[in-house]
């Protein structure tokens, strides 16, 4: 009897123990769900600011936007583009390659900055309507590049965008033209120039002389501008360029002028001027002209190589550094006799910026090609290499082609010229 007694006491002192300690458990849980609730509603509370925040900066953003274009409505326009090419790899921009810079990086960034753009335009250049008159290769320079957009027209809009640029790229002018102007499509000729020491024209024997004491005779000079005069017309340039078959018809080409200037010095080196004007060029194709003319005056080739060059077979062609080339001038004849006498826009031309363009080229592109050429001298070490070219092999091989060959390579090559 005492036993069960003192079981029940325990049980019911046990009991009372549960439903003391499961009354804390509720307070506590209570307590906490109370505190878990208060943090979630401030969180709650401050997310909502936030929105709120961000809608009114939206919004705001999206009324100034409003206003700005309303304020300054996109236009199309052409852009006169000078810059030096020196540590750029070339003109077109590269998305999948941004290590790479270009001069359109560089050009783009700028009109983002600028406001000239909105931000997402920068990221995708066909919302803008870009388009370039001409793409210039790795270390080419311009005067006279040509770029067709659509930006804000604001006030100051050129020291805007210049104030966001190198100082070795600079708006020089903009011109309103129609809503469907295209400065690739309607160019009708581009004007290339390339400077070079003098020292490229002499005999292959005085390649180690002084680049510096070296003077170009009268006599040799005639003899280069008579073979560039050759180029002249049109031709099948398919070995002046690369992965161009001699039966594509992309390969022709009109030259409309090519001729080597009066030489100058300029540090006390002789320099020359080759200035060439066409409809269009290829890949590289500046280049290879200008070389193989060297290589012929040199001695390293015959004449009649450059007449070879256009026929169906292939010729070992050597490409003239790049350091030289200048895209001096695009052209827009077409465009202006049609659309620059209407009285409601402007001719495409750019003498008002001559000034401008000549003090340009004066401060940073004639200096970085002298002082580039001085320090690397790259036409030298160019011209070292022109003895590794066989300039024979084509009619060497052909003569070792079957005849059937021989036969349509004939009759291609009378159908190119």
């Amino acid at each position: 009897m005492f036993k069960t007694r003192q079981l029940l006491s325990a049980l019911f002192n046990h009991r009372l123990t549960l439903e003391r300690n499961g009354g804390l458990c509720k307070l506590f849980c209570m307590m906490s769900e109370a505190s878990i609730d208060e943090q979630t509603a401030k969180q709650l509370k401050r997310a909502n600011e936030e929105n709120e925040d961000s809608a009114e900066k939206l919004q705001a953003t999206k009324k100034l936007k409003a206003e700005d274009e309303k304020k300054y409505p996109k236009k199309k326009v052409v852009l006169l583009l000078a810059y030096s090419g020196k540590g750029y790899y070339g003109m077109q921009r590269n998305p999948t390659a941004t290590q790479f810079r270009t001069i359109e990086d560089e050009l783009v960034t700028s009109l983002v900055k600028s406001g000239c753009i909105p931000e997402n335009h920068g990221d995708d250049m066909k919302k803008m309507s870009f388009q370039r008159c001409a793409r210039t290769d790795k270390g080419v320079s311009a005067a006279g590049q040509a770029v067709s957009l659509k930006v804000r027209l604001m006030e100051d809009i050129i020291e805007k965008i210049n104030e966001h640029l190198p100082p070795q790229i600079r708006v020089l002018g903009l011109k309103r033209v129609t809503q469907g102007f295209n400065s690739k499509n309607n160019c009708d000729a581009r004007t290339y120039c390339y400077m070079l020491p003098t020292l490229a024209f002499s005999p292959k024997d005085n390649d180690i002389g002084s680049i510096a004491a070296f003077r170009l005779e009268p006599e040799t000079l005639e003899r280069v501008n008579r073979l560039f005069a050759s180029y002249k017309g049109t031709h099948n340039f398919h070995n002046f360029t690369s992965q161009k078959a001699a039966s594509d018809p992309s390969a022709r080409r009109y030259i409309i002028e090519m001729s080597c200037g009066e030489p100058f010095i300029n540090n006390n080196t002789q320099f020359a001027v080759i200035t060439v004007k066409g409809q269009s060029f290829m890949l590289h194709q500046i280049r290879k002209m200008i070389g193989l003319v060297i290589a012929v005056i040199k001695g390293y080739a015959k004449e009649d190589v450059i007449e070879r060059s256009w026929g169906q077979d292939k010729v070992d062609v050597p490409k003239a550094p790049g350091l030289g080339l200048v895209l001096e001038k695009v052209h827009f004849d077409r465009y202006n006799k049609r659309f620059g006498e209407d009285g409601l826009h402007e001719r495409l031309e750019w003498d008002q910026e001559e000034e401008a363009v000549k003090a340009f080229k004066e401060a940073h592109i004639y200096p970085s090609i002298v002082e580039t050429e001085r320090d690397e001298g790259s036409m030298v070490s160019w011209m070292s290499t022109l003895h590794i070219h066989d300039f024979e092999a084509s009619a060497k091989a052909t003569d070792t082609k079957n005849k059937d060959q021989k036969q349509d390579n004939a009759e291609e090559g009378n159908a190119s010229d």
